[in-house]
């Protein structure tokens, strides 16, 4: 019985190991194979700021998505912050909403290598959904893709594929 509980000790002690080489800093990718994530660093918060992309935003729309975006600054080194809206007139339910906003969350973070390889100094966005249905991924990842190029078009002259 005494040497069941002692195993089972150094098995707790041996899981609670740490290894010094987890926390090392990791240089930020930025390759279309790159990282792909989408952590809070990125997530737009500031109300002043979100009061300020809707009234000097500019916009550009592709159906179902519309983007409003501005040339800012941000004491992060991160070059994009965003956010994503739902509107409550147009899907009364907050599944509905939430839904709408992890559809367009993935887009985002599947495409964003495509803003990141080609964009210079910092940018907040706004993703807001048009449509009065329900979307497909499919759908939403389109105009994404096709909003995303066009807004590197427009603020640096560069053609993407």
């Amino acid at each position: 019985m005494f040497s069941v509980l002692m195993s089972i000790k150094e098995t707790i002690a041996q899981m609670q190991y740490k290894d010094p080489n987890l926390n090392a800093e990791k240089t930020p990718l930025k390759s279309p194979q790159g990282d792909n994530s989408f952590p809070k660093k990125e997530k737009l918060t500031h109300k002043t700021v979100f009061e300020k992309l809707f009234s000097e935003g500019k916009t550009l729309k592709e159906f179902p998505i519309k983007l409003i975006y501005l040339n800012t600054s941000f004491p992060d080194a991160v070059p994009v912050k965003v956010a994503v809206v739902a509107p409550k007139k147009n899907f009364k339910k907050a599944v509905e909403r939430n839904r709408i906003k992890r559809l367009l969350r993935e887009a985002y973070r599947l495409n964003k290598p495509l803003i990141f390889n080609n964009i210079e100094g910092n940018y907040a966005f706004i993703f807001l959904y048009l449509g009065k249905k329900d979307p497909d991924f499919r759908q939403v990842e389109i105009a994404m893709k096709t909003l995303l190029k066009a807004f590197v078009n427009k603020e640096f002259h560069e053609k993407i594929d």
